[in-house]
């Protein structure tokens, strides 16, 4: 955990969301994954979604991952924001993370 955290601080020294090109944070923990897409000028969170209102009957993890991904884009474009800086937290670029950004990309954000 304090190799992600090292790896958080050092992406986060380069990714810096902007009022025109906010930043997608994403948090992942054992169960559940969330994402936030955040204007740091401002220090306000714009939209943000996770998969702890949906239904997990016969979802996988990944599905809901994926899911996450095209409501935080819908949500997004209900505010005007297409385009968006993608910050994976610190974890690797894979698996449910790499899911989530698919999903977003599928919903119309641009990275």
């Amino acid at each position: 955990m304090a190799n992600r955290h090292t790896r958080h601080k050092r992406i986060r020294a380069k990714v810096i969301g902007t009022a025109q090109r906010p930043r997608l944070s994403v948090f992942r923990s054992c169960a559940h994954i969330y994402a936030q897409i955040i204007d740091d000028q401002t220090g306000r969170t714009i939209v943000s979604a996770s998969d702890l209102k949906m239904k997990k009957d016969k979802n996988t993890k990944s599905d809901l991952a994926k899911k996450v991904g095209i409501e935080i884009a819908k949500k997004a474009k209900e505010k005007n924001i297409t385009k968006v800086v993608f910050d994976r937290g610190g974890h690797k670029f894979h698996g449910r993370v790499k899911l989530l950004a698919e999903g977003a990309k599928e919903g119309g954000l641009e990275f």
